[in-house]
């Protein structure tokens, strides 16, 4: 391939070897989808002691670190499936041998900016290590946002800024930034002068993200809405005015998800096989849920959430609806953990309301695919959701969707609207504002269009032949990778960052 690539991803997890949410599913699909256009893509992650996978060990190196030179050993495996290499890191000091990611506890670790301003380091080592230089290191989030800050003084240094490899930041989620108290900036090994409002000083603190934006040289994030809602200020998480500069530099693209994990037509999870051409053993899929859940068979529609218990995630909406949901003809699947009091409230209302709500308070990954496809409707009214991925699985099974129309949900989302309707494009009901009002009527709508069946499957027919794959998405990045590569960067102007 004539125009072929050289790609680094460094990234902070990679399914399946190690992940906490979406990130980990985004690093360990785009980077097949890349491969498979003919470019030459590698990947480098920590190397947690809950790593999956068989490691040779290649090399160390010796990285420099505000604490001292810490030994590096880097292994190599792949993705499965596939001959993408992914380089791992393992360090002397245990930072990353420890039972959790990020946090233990639900605690962050007091000591994160040591680790990934060390892991930052190990990935640029590495690159030379190698002797292989990439066209392009692609990072993600604020575990990888130092990677640009230190290979932007590496040239400052050098008295250049010429020439690959050129950086690529995505920001899967603006609610993340890696911010630590002020006096840890030392950690960084940064000059003093990085640790100003044009840096990645914010408000007294150190703020990795901040730093990672100002010093890449292409952002992006996962959907296109949510490329311009976070340059308002209240999306911003209080860095309207960094994104704001950098606006003509930030670009949004969908996720895509894996269509052959996901795939109602080979799942082994499912009951019965089924797709858009012959949904009927959906129905099987239905039944069987409502047996495994311990809910009633039926008339009336199954309607199911899948998420992490949240605010964010808007389940105190769902749970100050249950009074009147409960009341409805139609049953209730909830999957999923987190916020205790959210788990304790939707716990007491199973037990007051046993053939109306069933509430799995684990997450379950055969089980998620099981809802999935038993579910007639599924809810995400999520108060913010950068891309979303749960509603693009639950489109594949044949759940038609509402949410709140925000982010990729407002992307990947058609809305039943008289023409989309009318032209068979209508996917699912789109919601706002968000609240309790909102959600309820776009919930009623939905379950008056149920009871039209025709209407009803030409909805979940079209979201189920909607194109979600990784393939599409492989390109854009692809383009936006060359149109970094083909063109000077654009000079950033300072911003005072919106107070938070």
């Amino acid at each position: 391939m004539a125009d072929a690539l050289r790609i680094l991803f460094a990234v902070s997890e990679v399914a399946p070897f190690s992940k906490t949410g979406g990130l980990a599913d985004v690093a360990g699909a785009l980077p097949r989808a890349l491969a498979t256009l003919g470019h030459d893509v590698r990947i480098v992650t920590p190397r947690y002691r809950s790593f999956d996978g068989t490691v040779e060990r290649v090399t160390s190196v010796r990285v420099r670190t505000a604490r001292g030179d810490v030994t590096a050993t880097i292994g190599r495996t792949s993705l499965p499936g596939s001959a993408v290499p992914v380089y791992t890191v393992e360090d002397d000091r245990g930072w990353f041998d420890r039972d959790g990611l990020y946090q233990a506890g639900a605690r962050d670790f007091p000591d994160n900016l040591d680790r990934f301003a060390f892991f930052s380091r190990a990935a640029l080592d590495l690159v030379a290590a190698l002797d292989w230089t990439p066209d392009i290191i692609h990072c993600h989030d604020w575990q990888t946002a130092l990677i640009p800050v230190y290979l932007k003084a590496r040239r400052r240094g050098n008295g250049s800024d010429a020439g690959p490899p050129r950086t690529v930041l995505t920001i899967h989620n603006l609610g993340y930034q890696g911010a630590f108290p002020g006096e840890q900036f030392s950690a960084t090994g940064l000059d003093g002068d990085q640790f100003t409002p044009e840096g990645l000083e914010f408000y007294g603190q150190v703020n990795l993200l901040k730093g990672g934006l100002l010093a890449a040289d292409l952002l992006t994030t996962v959907s296109p809405t949510y490329a311009r809602e976070i340059q308002t200020e209240s999306a911003s998480h209080g860095l309207h005015g960094v994104l704001t500069a950098r606006r003509s530099d930030l670009i949004g693209i969908i996720n895509g998800i894996d269509t052959d994990a996901w795939n109602p037509e080979t799942d082994p999870a499912l009951a019965a096989r089924f797709s858009a051409a012959d949904p009927s053993g959906k129905a099987v899929c239905r039944e069987d849920l409502l047996r495994r859940v311990g809910l009633p068979a039926g008339p009336g529609p199954v309607v199911a959430m899948i998420t992490r218990l949240a605010e964010q995630k808007g389940v105190d909406l769902v749970i100050e609806l249950l009074p009147e949901l409960v009341t409805l003809n139609l049953r209730l699947v909830i999957l999923g953990t987190g916020n205790p009091s959210y788990e304790a409230e939707l716990r007491r209302w199973s037990v007051k309301a046993p053939d109306r709500l069933a509430t799995v308070l684990q997450f379950d990954d055969a089980l998620a695919h099981r809802v999935a496809a038993g579910a007639d409707v599924f809810v995400m009214p999520s108060r913010y959701e950068p891309c979303g991925l749960s509603q693009m699985y639950a489109m594949r099974y044949g759940a038609v969707p509402v949410c709140h129309e925000t982010g990729g949900l407002a992307d990947t989302v058609v809305d039943v609207r008289p023409r989309w309707t009318r032209e068979g494009r209508a996917t699912g009901f789109l919601f706002r504002p968000c609240d309790a009002d909102a959600l309820i009527r776009a919930l009623q709508l939905a379950l008056a269009v149920y009871r039209d069946p025709p209407a009803w499957r030409r909805i979940m027919a079209a979201g189920m032949r909607s194109d979600f794959g990784w393939a599409r998405s492989a390109v854009e990045y692809a383009n936006a990778y060359r149109r970094v590569l083909t063109r000077g960067r654009a000079p950033i102007r300072a911003a005072e960052p919106a107070p938070p």
